[in-house]
């Protein structure tokens, strides 16, 4: 690690070195979510809901390959964080080399399963008639060709990050995002190939973005530990293990969020294709709280994991409190702009009546969600940033599964379609409510630790 990340990391007043981990962290997040929201709204254009309706009900197996790289990536960027706070350079690179060849067969085999099975999946995942051959086209080329770029460049960004270098990780997940949203008319439009169109610009954006960070490691090939040679592979020391477990709780979360964005379109979808677009739409706009929240809590997680491996607690503490003061701050922000914003935001998107009413209607609902998401990942990535494995599943599987999928059965069958979405904040209130019932005992064992710290420091000064 340079000298340079190591004052970020060592002896950089706390807000400033938040500032500089988080800020591009935040910014890749919010180019994410447009790009994501880009594809959305230019389908959207086309007017045509049955399209709109296709582009949400793949959106399952699709996020399913960001699962994917949070498996390996947040993982593997932990131990690499942890392993640096250590000193040990040589552990680092060889957890960075597991991570990436890991995540991309694992990206190849799922490619081509979803693809050789979606005469099975895709009617399980709702489509019908009238969507299923938009769903085909899309996946052919997001999942089935795209699968490796796209979980190889978001595993890369959290490897990149966990060495310091946010602003790098950003400007790739940035690159990736900003050509989507450039390709997305051309393709659409100009070549007139819809939701096909917008598959391609995806496909092509990560690619894209793939192609950067291996520029970069190359360019820093002297400097950093992330290498791509299979000689730096060590299948037998435990390190592929010791990413699992620690990167589960993200992937588990994902895969927990792909279960429950399932049986959401499932059941709303039942009422018709424009309560599914409205749905999409919202969820899509919604994103940008989720995205708030992960800027933070990925661009804070190898301050905190390097402080805790160099035992600094009481740097690791006051970045933990002012993480959570930024993250809030911005979250109640968001949730006032999302509630009252929410019929404007919709009909940016579409002009179809009925969708907007469907779609205006849910996100003043699940954009209550802002604060209580903030607060759970934040805690979620502390215990992932320390090693911790049970906590961070326990609460990965509360947030979406756990408790949201019961509660959209039990409010379709109160209130029909208009009680679906209340799933999804009553849901991330109790998740919450869990993560800071397990937090406050950690909390306070890092404040003994300080404490401890600092009557040690005192007796070899006396």
């Amino acid at each position: 690690m340079g000298t340079a990340n190591t004052e970020l990391f060592e002896s950089k007043p706390i807000h400033q070195a938040i500032i500089t981990l988080v800020i591009p962290t935040i910014i890749s997040q919010i180019i994410t979510v447009i790009y994501n929201m880009a594809d959305t709204f230019f389908i959207a254009q086309l007017n045509e809901p049955d399209q709109v309706a296709a582009a949400t009900l793949i959106m399952p197996p699709f996020i399913m390959l960001t699962a994917i790289a949070n498996l390996f990536g947040i993982g593997g960027a932990s131990l690499i964080s942890r392993s640096l706070g250590q000193g040990d350079r040589v552990k680092a690179g060889r957890a960075a080399a597991l991570s990436l060849w890991s995540a991309g067969a694992v990206a190849l085999i799922y490619g081509l399963f979803i693809y050789l099975f979606r005469p099975v999946l895709f009617p399980l995942l709702g489509a019908d008639a009238a969507t299923y051959d938009y769903c085909v086209s899309y996946v052919f080329w997001t999942i089935a060709i795209g699968a490796v770029p796209t979980v190889i460049s978001a595993c890369l960004a959290h490897l990149v990050r966990a060495e310091g270098y946010a602003r790098q990780a950003s400007l790739g997940v940035a690159l990736g995002g900003i050509l989507n949203i450039v390709l997305d008319p051309i393709f659409i439009f100009s070549l007139g190939l819809g939701i096909t169109g917008a598959a391609i610009a995806t496909m092509l954006s990560n690619v894209a973005a793939t192609g950067y960070f291996l520029r970069l490691l190359h360019r820093n090939r002297h400097q950093t530990v992330i290498k791509l040679s299979r000689r730096y592979l060590a299948l037998g020391q435990g390190l592929l293990k010791e990413i699992l477990l620690v990167g589960f709780p993200s992937f588990l979360m994902m895969l927990m969020s792909i279960f429950s964005n399932t049986i959401l379109n499932r059941l709303v979808v039942s009422y018709s294709n424009q309560a599914i677009a409205g749905m999409g739409i919202a969820k899509k706009i919604d994103m940008l709280a989720f995205a708030m929240a992960g800027g933070f809590t990925q661009g804070v997680m190898p301050l905190i994991g390097y402080n805790y491996a160099a035992k600094n607690f009481k740097r690791m503490r006051d970045a933990i409190k002012t993480a959570f003061i930024f993250s809030l701050t911005a979250a109640a922000i968001i949730t006032l702009g999302l509630y009252f914003g929410a019929v404007s935001l919709i009909r940016f998107f579409i002009r179809d009546g009925l969708t907007i009413s469907f779609g205006q209607h849910f996100l003043r609902i699940i954009c209550l969600t802002s604060i209580p998401i903030a607060v759970t990942l934040m805690i979620i990535s502390i215990f992932q940033a320390t090693g911790q494995k049970l906590k961070p599943m326990v609460l990965s599987l509360l947030r979406k599964g756990g408790l949201d999928v019961p509660l959209m059965f039990l409010m379709n069958s109160v209130a029909g379609v208009q009680g679906i979405p209340w799933a999804t904040p009553m849901a991330d209130g109790l998740a919450m409510s869990t993560a800071v019932a397990l937090f406050i005992p950690y909390w306070r064992s890092l404040k003994d630790q300080v404490t401890k710290s600092e009557q040690n420091m005192t007796k070899v000064i006396r």
